[in-house]
């Protein structure tokens, strides 16, 4: 019974892919919209069967955008991969993750911006802080930080601004291979280890986030 679950899984998330990757390149024309699924469900022809787009993402939109990160989330983790992070200092591990998520994007940066910008609608921003965390998340974990404690929210909250940040910079970057981009990122990570009680001001504002970014009852473990 395992198997066919994973196996059910394993299909859903193909076909998922499949459709969120032809609509990225209608995403810049029908803006990130029921349109842009139906485009790309039209392009790909009837290959994946009858409404694949639907089947795909049958919450429209917001879903689709949902499984956008995560499709660039595993991209960015297939990149880190290939590189030699235990060589590296956590700092310079952080700012590899942070670039590999930009660059998993980066082909279709258009679609990124009306995705931001769709995230940016009132009814989205949860789901938006949700997104962005979990992609913070998962750049610490590849980094090998496995803490539990309360230095678990406090790095992720150290690099939450510098993950948001640095993509909103990327999006208006002109220069030859981002390079602007990747200077601005090593600064802001510097200068995020520079603040004295950093940590002390990400601890008292934790206890104004809405769950999931906080364990549940009187004080985080």
């Amino acid at each position: 019974m395992t198997d066919i679950h994973d196996r059910a899984r394993a299909e859903l998330q193909a076909l998922r892919d499949a459709i969120l990757v032809a609509a990225l390149n209608e995403v810049p024309f029908d803006g990130w919209s029921r349109a842009a699924i139906t485009r790309a469900e039209t392009k790909l022809g009837a290959s994946l069967g009858p409404k694949a787009g639907y089947r795909a993402f049958p919450g429209g939109p917001a879903e689709m955008a949902e499984h956008a990160s995560d499709y660039f989330d595993r991209r960015m983790l297939a990149r880190l991969n290939a590189l030699d992070l235990d060589a590296m200092k956590i700092r310079e591990r952080v700012a590899a993750g942070v670039r590999a998520r930009i660059e998993a994007a980066a082909p279709y940066r258009e679609a990124s911006r009306r995705l931001l910008a769709f995230l940016a609608l009132p009814g989205n921003k949860p789901m938006a802080i949700r997104l962005a965390w979990r992609s913070c998340d998962l750049i610490w974990y590849a980094a090998g930080d496995n803490a539990t404690d309360f230095n678990h929210y406090t790095k992720r909250g150290l690099l939450f601004p510098v993950y948001t940040t640095t993509i909103l910079y990327w999006l208006s970057d002109q220069s030859e291979g981002y390079a602007d981009t990747w200077g601005y990122l090593d600064r802001r990570i510097a200068d995020v280890l520079k603040i004295p009680g950093y940590q002390a001001k990400i601890k008292k504002a934790f206890g104004r986030l809405p769950w999931p970014f906080r364990r549940p009852g009187p004080a985080p473990v």
